[in-house]
């Protein structure tokens, strides 16, 4: 599955980027490395941006940035509202 399609407070692991070039090395700066934990905070009430949480970092991606992260759901991450 890929980023974008997460549900706010949903956790996964990222497994891959699909991206190339400039974009790909924002995606790295930001944290959001292969196999590392990821949780959408939420969308922007227009649907994009998105908010996630990497590690102690809350970023803001673009939904055309979010669907090039390939990502595997934790279900038993879920949370509900902190």
């Amino acid at each position: 599955m890929k980023l974008d399609q997460l549900r706010p407070h949903q956790h996964a692991i990222i497994l891959q980027h699909h991206a190339e070039g400039a974009i790909r090395q924002r995606l790295m700066d930001l944290g959001l490395h292969p196999q590392t934990l990821i949780k959408l905070v939420r969308y922007a009430p227009l649907g994009d941006p998105i908010q996630v949480k990497v590690g102690r970092a809350s970023v803001s991606l673009r939904i055309a940035e979010a669907k090039m992260v390939s990502v595997e759901l934790l279900e038993n991450r879920t949370e509900s509202k902190e």
